[in-house]
Parts: C-alpha cells; sequence; structure tokens
C-alpha cells in the first residue's frame, strides 16, 4: 500500500496544479513518466521482498527439519514434510463447511426417498452471511427511505419522475408547435398560450384592429361577423396567408406556427366582449354549427351552397 501511495502521488499532484488549466501542461509527460517509474520500482521491491520472505520461510523450515532428525524424530519430519492443504481448499471447506462423502452416515437423518437421502447439513457460512447483511441492508433502507428524510421514498420518487416526464412531454410538444397549419389548427384555452396569444396581438395587431379588438382599419373582432369566415382554422388560415389586396399582411414569415395558434386563439376570446366605440359589423354572420355542418358535408364530398360563407 505505501508504495502503490508512494508511486501515483506526484501524479495526484500534478493533476491538482493542472486542473484549472485547459490546455496540456508541456510536463505531463515527463511527470507521468516519473510516476510510472516510481511505480515499476515499487512493484520490484515488493516482489523482491516476497521473494526474499519465501526463501527465509524455506530455510527456517530446512533448519526445522534438521533439528528434528537430529533428535531421532523421523515420524514428525514425515508428517512436517507432507504436501500441506493449499489456502483455497482450506478456504472452501470454511465457507462450505461440506461433510466428506465417508462421512455422511454421521449426518444421515433417515429419511430416504426414492434413494435420496435427507441429510442434516450445516448451511453454508456464505449463504448466512449474505442472508444477515440483507438482513442489516433492510433495516438501513426502511430507515432511511422510509423513516427519515436521507433518501426519497417511492412515492417522492414517483413524483419527482412524473415532474420530469410532464417537463419532457412539454418539451416535446413545444417542438411540434410549428407543424400547426390551418388543417389541424385546434383553439387553445390553456392561460398561458393565451397571455401569449394577447402579447403577440399587443405588439402586432392593435394598430388595425385596435386595443381591445374593436376595430380601426381592419374589422371589428369582438361581434360575429367576419369577412373571411370565422372559427380557428379560417383565422389561423386569414393570419398565416394575409389579405394583401386589403392591406393584410401574412405573417408567416415573421410568426412561427404555434404563435399565429395562440393569437388567432386569443382573438377568439374577444368575441362578446362589447368593447367602447366598436366598428360596424363587416362580413357574414358566423354560425359555428352551421359551420360545423359545412365541414362535415365537404368532408362528405356534399357542400351546400346555402351553407356556405362567403
Amino acid at each position: 500500500m505505501f508504495f502503490a501511495i508512494a508511486a501515483i502521488a506526484p501524479m495526484l499532484t500534478w493533476a491538482q496544479d493542472a486542473a484549472p488549466a485547459k490546455a496540456v501542461d508541456p510536463d505531463f509527460w515527463k511527470n507521468a513518466f516519473g510516476s510510472l517509474t516510481i511505480l515499476g520500482a515499487a512493484i520490484v521491491i515488493a516482489a523482491a521482498f516476497l521473494a526474499i520472505t519465501r526463501l527465509f520461510l524455506a530455510v527456517v523450515k530446512m533448519q526445522e527439519i534438521q533439528m528434528l532428525r537430529e533428535k531421532g524424530i523421523e515420524e514428525v519430519v514425515a508428517a512436517y514434510r507432507a504436501p500441506q492443504e493449499s489456502w483455497w481448499s482450506r478456504f472452501s471447506k470454511s465457507m462450505t463447511k461440506r461433510v466428506p462423502i465417508e462421512q455422511e452416515a454421521d449426518i444421515d437423518l433417515g429419511h430416504n426417498y426414492d434413494g435420496i437421502r435427507e441429510l442434516d447439513n450445516k448451511l453454508p457460512p456464505w449463504w448466512l452471511g449474505m442472508f444477515y447483511l440483507s438482513i442489516v441492508f433492510a433495516v438501513i433502507y426502511l430507515f432511511a427511505f422510509h423513516l427519515s428524510d436521507i433518501g426519497p421514498s417511492s412515492q417522492q420518487e414517483y413524483e419527482t419522475q412524473m415532474e420530469v416526464a410532464k417537463a419532457e412531454v412539454s418539451a416535446y410538444l413545444a417542438t411540434q408547435a410549428d407543424k400547426v397549419d390551418e388543417t389541424n389548427v385546434t383553439a387553445l384555452t390553456d392561460e398561458q398560450d393565451l397571455s401569449l396569444g394577447k402579447s403577440i396581438f399587443t405588439a402586432n395587431c392593435v394598430s388595425c384592429h385596435g386595443q381591445l379588438g374593436e376595430g380601426g382599419i381592419g374589422p371589428n373582432m369582438t361581434d360575429d361577423y367576419w369577412i373571411h369566415g370565422g372559427g380557428i382554422q379560417n383565422m389561423f388560415k386569414t393570419i398565416k396567408n394575409g389579405v394583401p389586396e386589403k392591406g393584410m399582411i401574412s405573417w408567416s414569415d415573421q410568426l412561427r406556427s404555434g404563435d399565429m395558434q395562440r393569437v388567432a386563439s386569443y382573438i377568439l376570446t374577444l368575441k362578446g366582449t362589447n368593447p367602447p366605440n366598436p366598428k360596424a359589423p363587416q362580413g357574414t354572420l358566423y354560425d359555428p354549427a352551421a359551420a360545423e355542418v359545412v365541414q362535415d358535408s365537404t368532408q362528405a364530398g356534399v357542400a351546400p351552397d346555402s351553407l356556405k360563407s362567403n
């Protein structure tokens, strides 16, 4: 451990000094090479230390065997020189506590099921250890996530994930706003969308249609009469394409589709507000019910002249 810390210390020091810099330190390779050299030297020293230790233990063992021989204890020498069980074998036995086959009769419970005997084996220590560890973990988890404020509960995680999902859905819908056109546009009712629509109307439309939609150069937006058809689809189409012969410009180059949908939806909310000094009605009375019949008839391939708007 000491050698490893000594080896990486110069590199850690360099990393702390170089962290704020964006450019590569010209001494990087010099420091890296020096650190690798120290690490290699530490590995060599550690290997040499292990080799010397093993050699020392072998010499000690040979001396002990020589002393036992001089005392004439050949049986002890033979047992001493017998192959020792490997550490892995000893570790495996301690972790499983398995019983040798020749000793299974000692733990036989006398139950025989079609030749399968039931033995009174002990539970493996590794299994017991994991079982006890799971109990400790369960207690800590219960306290941390359900009985205290250390970690979020399942309900809190659910609410957090729902908020994240809601934000992602809103972001996705925002990217889809510009795909609206006069064939699929719908009237918006969300207060935020209508507020944005009012802001767009105030910035671009009041000079012709009045601050409250009462009309001026342009027609009154608060009554039931429309020159180019009422409803969200006709309104969107008029804003998008404009009416150049009457001074109404096309806003498709200045407003996104989503913004045109918002301002059209806001204009529809002005109906029936009865502002002061309204301009006289212009165009044709718009009946939403009749417009729905026209739309249904058009989809069926029949559009009666009596139901067509001017």
